[in-house]
């Protein structure tokens, strides 16, 4: 049986435990939490889902 998880999920509990463990600030995870609406509002977002579709689908062929 294969679980999936979003990968908005996965970055997201990056971030957190980046800010948890003071690697990252507060306002440093505001700025990233920004940057991620942002980008997925503009031209970018479909280049970028194919790449991360391309690079999940390389690693889970391994």
């Amino acid at each position: 049986m294969a679980i999936t998880v979003s990968l908005a999920v996965l970055l997201g509990l990056a971030l957190f435990l980046l800010v948890r463990l003071r690697y990252v600030g507060f306002g440093s995870a505001l700025i990233a939490v920004a940057f991620g609406f942002f980008l997925a509002s503009t031209g970018a977002a479909g280049p970028v889902n194919a790449f991360v579709d391309a690079l999940l689908g390389a690693i889970s062929s391994f």
